[in-house]
């Protein structure tokens, strides 16, 4: 049986989603459009954040990182998904595979660490807001970013490290439409145990210590917003961190129910829809939960809108 792994460069194939053309057809038009909307959505909220003196805050800094990253790993994934849709040819180097793999979990893993970063953030404004400048500065922030990247860097080099020593001659047949970890492993002829579990290991160790910072930080969150005595205090307190509660619920509902169980239990249909949910789609619902949730972004928009039309008015002068 033929074997190769990294030494012997095969082009695999993506099958994709479906085998029905016309059903191909109709995701490529809905990927094109959901992709569009990510872009527009993403660079339009990193503008908006840009532009506005008002935004130039810490939780803000962090969500124009998560715009960056939701942008960069959609166009990891999109663009090719797009072009194996609607052409024939299939087929994805070693190399450009092994390349979407790690930029994949690089991206991904840092966002998990970003979005507890942002946890945080909003436990000290809500928790301890009179110490939230001092603590929440500049430089923690960017201490709290760069080690969100770092985490994901090591994170995505030693699956990328430990998958690529891995030889393959069951097929060049990838059944996803993008290259993943569960898939690359079912064609594996070698012993793949040591790397699931190490694999297992470091997603579960990103996903549940990022997650259980986010538990830890809500929790104190709702304990202290109960104390609260008026009712919209209360709400107050709550909508500053409500859009952030529903982007955490709904990217890791998806993540664990991907990568938080064996490969063996790897099912093609359920696995690919909620592939296809955080790859393609949450990276446009992001920058819709945080500006159409928030009246800051909201109020944002208003000021930059009011500022063009009074430099338009100026100019026609």
């Amino acid at each position: 049986m033929n074997t190769w792994n990294h030494t012997n460069k095969p082009d695999f194939i993506l099958t994709g989603l479906t085998d029905s053309k016309e059903i191909q057809l109709v995701l490529a038009v809905l990927f094109l459009l959901i992709y569009l909307v990510t872009v527009l959505g993403n660079i339009g909220m990193i503008l908006i954040i840009c532009l506005d003196a008002q935004l130039h805050t810490p939780m803000y800094f962090f969500l124009t990182h998560l715009s960056l990253l939701d942008l960069s790993y959609s166009t990891a994934i999109t663009p090719k998904t797009l072009q194996n849709l609607l052409s024939s040819h299939k087929s994805i180097s070693f190399v450009g595979c092994f390349t979407q793999l790690y930029i994949f979990i690089l991206l991904a893993a840092t966002e998990c660490f970003l979005l507890s970063s942002m946890a945080y953030d909003r436990y000290i404004a809500i928790c301890n807001p009179l110490h939230y400048p001092v603590i929440m500065s500049s430089r923690h922030c960017l201490t709290l970013l760069t080690g969100s990247y770092v985490i994901g860097a090591v994170d995505s080099s030693v699956t990328v490290l430990d998958m690529i020593t891995l030889h393959f001659c069951k097929s060049k047949v990838i059944h996803h439409f993008y290259c993943d970890t569960s898939p690359l492993l079912s064609l594996s002829c070698s012993d793949t145990q040591v790397v699931e579990i190490i694999i297992f290991i470091f997603a579960g160790s990103t996903i549940l210590g990022s997650l259980i910072t986010i538990s830890v930080s809500y929790v104190s969150i709702l304990s202290t917003i109960l104390k609260i005595n008026s009712s919209s205090g209360k709400k107050k307190a709550f909508s500053t961190c409500a859009s952030h509660l529903l982007g955490v619920t709904v990217f890791y509902s998806t993540l664990i129910f991907t990568y938080l169980k064996p490969s063996k239990s790897y099912f093609l249909g359920k696995d690919q829809v909620a592939s296809v949910f955080y790859t393609i789609v949450i990276p446009m619902l992001n920058p819709l939960i945080y500006s159409l949730r928030n009246r800051e972004v909201k109020s944002a928009v208003v000021r930059l809108l009011k500022r063009k039309q009074g430099s338009r008015k100026l100019s026609s002068q």
